[in-house]
């Protein structure tokens, strides 16, 4: 199969529901991207950060959390960061029809988990689409070096050396994930 594919939104999604055991993300360009499964430590690592994040949303009640399995369509290409969140009101703004495909809406919050064969520069790349399409807050997560990129809007990309926690404060408040077990 070519990597860069003529697809309609709607065929690109039907695309994905008839291969819904691989990761499939486009570019703006048409290209398919897709994504080996992971490895079974970035899975178990990618479990803990979103059932955290979980955890917190359910406390919170303001919003609703996403897995790495989630589409999004954000500046006209689909795309899966491994954890999101969105603001509740955001969310409820949208139709049924569009909650039921890749939601044309960018999360509030964005965390990517860095695989061991990820390259850093794309996923860098793909984090400044996200505050750019409006995005308050996300996180590149590189387990190899124990480092976190952040990323807010107007602000340059932070980075964090071995962090043993990071704080969501103020999109997500009081929400702290205990980087132990992601690390």
């Amino acid at each position: 199969m070519p990597s860069q594919v003529e697809m309609t939104d709607e065929q690109f999604f039907e695309f994905c529901q008839l291969n819904r055991d691989l990761r499939i993300e486009r570019t703006k360009e048409g290209e398919l991207l897709i994504m080996t499964p992971t490895g079974s430590e970035t899975g178990n690592r990618n479990l803990g950060l979103a059932a955290q994040l979980w955890i917190w949303t359910e406390q919170d009640g303001t919003g609703i959390a996403f897995d790495s399995s989630t589409g999004f369509t954000i500046a006209g290409m689909p795309m899966s960061p491994d954890a999101s969140w969105l603001k509740l009101e955001r969310w409820n703004a949208l139709s049924k029809q569009q909650q039921l495909k890749f939601a044309p809406i960018c999360p509030d919050f964005v965390a990517e988990l860095r695989s061991p064969s990820d390259n850093l520069k794309p996923l860098k790349e793909k984090m400044e689409v996200y505050i750019k399409e409006g995005a308050m807050l996300g996180w590149l997560i590189d387990r190899d070096k124990r480092k976190v990129y952040v990323y807010r809007p107007g602000y340059p990309e932070e980075c964090l050396d071995n962090p043993a926690t990071l704080s969501g404060d103020p999109v997500l408040p009081g929400f702290v994930i205990n980087m132990n077990k992601i690390w």
